[in-house]
């Protein structure tokens, strides 16, 4: 089953996320879009954005993604549902650099690779579970631009997926604009932390209220008094 109906992020919002840390955008949309962490670049620096081309496999077999490859627009990010099987690899040094000569931005595996070597040292950013040297079949039928659950996370065509050392986040499309705005304001705020941390002021102002809230703290003592507590037994 091949969907084609489906609207992207604009690439001008793929532009703005893309200046953005993943774990920014896991913090402003109720940290419940980062994939499992087993989904991991292949070199560290590797960073990806742009809108999800799903693409859902049988285990072991690519099929499907070798029609994503020709479907794909340049700019996608191909976000393949492997079931998580690492006993083949789904794809190597060939097929990703097909995705390169076709314009794909990255692409996201939940399911093994092969050829890592070759893949750390290229341009394509790739992100996934496992590898191994096995190859795939070539025979089973899948789906393209169709819902599909990939490290755990619910996954539209189209959404905004965010991919850097930290891991993969994806951001629902409808989404997308509220998620710049607060980002941006997340990075101020981080940014003026860091000056205060900087500077030596090291109480969060919610720490108190949260720690009494949690039990940690009794009502009435503030964390100062802690503080001068832990102090004053150093000393003695």
């Amino acid at each position: 089953m091949i969907n084609s109906a489906f609207s992207r992020v604009t690439r001008e919002q793929v532009a703005k996320a893309s200046q953005i840390a993943s774990s920014i955008f896991s913090d402003v949309t109720g940290r419940r879009g980062a994939l499992d962490g087993r989904i991991k670049p292949l070199a560290p620096a590797m960073h990806l954005c742009g809108p999800a081309f799903t693409v859902e496999v049988r285990p072991g077999d690519n099929l499907m993604i070798h029609a994503a490859l020709l479907l794909a627009q340049p700019g996608d990010v191909l976000v393949i549902d492997g079931k998580g099987s690492s006993t083949s690899a789904l794809m190597g040094e060939l097929m990703c650099a097909h995705a390169l000569a076709a314009g794909v931005a990255g692409l996201v595996i939940d399911g093994a690779v092969r050829d890592t070597s070759e893949l750390r040292a290229g341009a394509l950013p790739v992100f996934a579970c496992a590898s191994n040297p096995n190859g795939p079949t070539r025979q089973l039928a899948g789906r393209i631009g169709y819902s599909i659950a990939a490290g755990g996370v619910a996954i539209e065509p189209g959404d905004l997926v965010v991919g850097d050392g930290d891991g993969i986040v994806v951001v629902p499309k409808g989404k997308v604009e509220q998620a710049l705005l607060d980002a941006h304001k997340k990075i101020e705020v981080e940014r003026i932390r860091m000056q205060d941390i900087s500077q030596g002021r090291l109480v969060y102002g919610w720490l108190e209220g949260a720690l009494q809230d949690a039990g940690a703290l009794p009502q009435g003592k503030s964390l100062e008094q802690l503080m001068a507590e832990f102090v004053g037994s150093f000393e003695q």
